[in-house]
């Protein structure tokens, strides 16, 4: 099987980035940011795409991206827009901080670098929102430059070469380093999107397809039988829950109250429907006392849940009705509710909608 894909071994000591190369010139994947072979990559479609792959599938990203792009066809199309639309395309991505931080990186490149992305890693880091991880990727990508680009599918396939028994987080120092001792000085950028597709494709979580992989002959975990048990992983800490309220207010011509968050913190810059706090101790008795307005409340069958990364979420929510010329509260508004869904709502806002229009 492994003539069928990949040259001639060299030597035993370990994986060659040619093996590797040769697999990805036959099997690499199509996505809509990566350039074709022999097209030269564009570094603002790298940027963007590696912004919203964080924390997120490659399946989901997709219509995002290209929404963004049609949109936003170059970085200064981008600097030029206000951060509301970005917040608003944004909606449903998660991770709000990314959208403001794209924001603010494409003004920088705009207005700082005369549109050009640096192309060194060290460059790249001293842009807003762009960490280790994301600087070496698009510095390899888009540049070419020799970085060690380490995702999960990278730590999946390292851990499994090694059979690296340190769990994760801990053992990223050390893949860090072995990646960096395998990726080559000539198509880096090339090796680092193979190292991705085959631990998208072939060395998958579950049932990977270890008879299909260039690396077969030099991964330990494939000999010892042990492959499915890779990354090791530290026992995850059980997430603490808090709960909350969201009251839902609409006056008779269909209008209906939101608020925006504040620019720092959770969900900073969203677009909400009027929420109390969120907290582990909250009084669900008293939730009314946090309602933007007095009025009739009336509590909703059910409740709106929803994981955060430290935490999970549990929302009641109340329903009142508003008289045409009640006017909004201090850093809230009202929207007409065919214009709701425009709306830069996070996923948590769009399932109280979801909750109210079941009702």
């Amino acid at each position: 099987m492994l003539n069928s894909v990949a040259p001639e071994v060299k030597s035993p000591e370990g994986p060659h980035a040619e093996a590797l190369l040769v697999w990805y010139d036959r099997h690499r994947r199509r996505l809509p940011w990566r350039a074709l072979p022999g097209e030269k990559p564009d570094p603002y479609r790298v940027w963007l795409s590696e912004i919203m792959l964080q924390q997120t599938t490659v399946k989901t990203v997709g219509p995002y991206f290209q929404a963004f792009l049609a949109r936003w066809p170059t970085v200064d199309a981008m600097a030029e827009s206000d951060e509301e639309d970005i917040l608003k395309a944004w909606a449903g991505l998660g991770y709000y901080s990314r959208a403001r931080n794209l924001h603010a990186c494409a003004r920088f490149v705009s207005e700082r670098l005369g549109g050009r992305f640096p192309d060194t890693v060290e460059g790249l880091r001293q842009l807003p929102g762009i960490g280790a991880y994301t600087a070496a990727a698009v510095a390899a990508i888009a540049f070419d430059r020799r970085a060690a680009v380490v995702d999960g599918n990278v730590e999946r396939v390292v851990t499994r070469l090694e059979a690296l028994e340190t769990p994760l987080p801990q053992a990223k120092p050390r893949i860090a380093e072995i990646v960096d001792g395998m990726t080559p000085a000539d198509r880096p950028g090339d090796f680092a999107q193979a190292m991705m597709d085959l631990g998208a494709t072939i060395c998958t979580p579950k049932r990977p397809a270890c008879g299909l992989c260039p690396y077969l002959p030099f991964c330990r975990a494939r000999r010892e039988g042990t492959q499915e048990t890779f990354p090791r992983k530290a026992p995850k800490a059980k997430r603490p829950l808090r709960r909350g309220a969201a009251f839902w207010i609409v006056r008779p011509d269909g209008w209906v109250l939101v608020r925006k968050r504040p620019d720092k913190g959770l969900l900073g810059g969203m677009t909400e429907i009027p929420s109390s706090v969120w907290s582990e101790d909250f009084d669900s008795s008293a939730a009314v006392n946090h309602a933007p307005l007095k009025a009739k409340w009336r509590k909703l069958p059910g409740e709106v849940g929803h994981g955060f990364t430290h935490f999970e979420l549990a929302v009641s929510v109340y329903a009142a009705d508003a008289l045409l010329s009640t006017k909004a509260p201090p850093d809230c508004r009202w929207v007409r509710l065919d214009d709701l869904d425009g709306e830069a709502l996070p996923t948590v806002m769009r399932k109280i909608v979801a909750l109210v229009r079941g009702n």
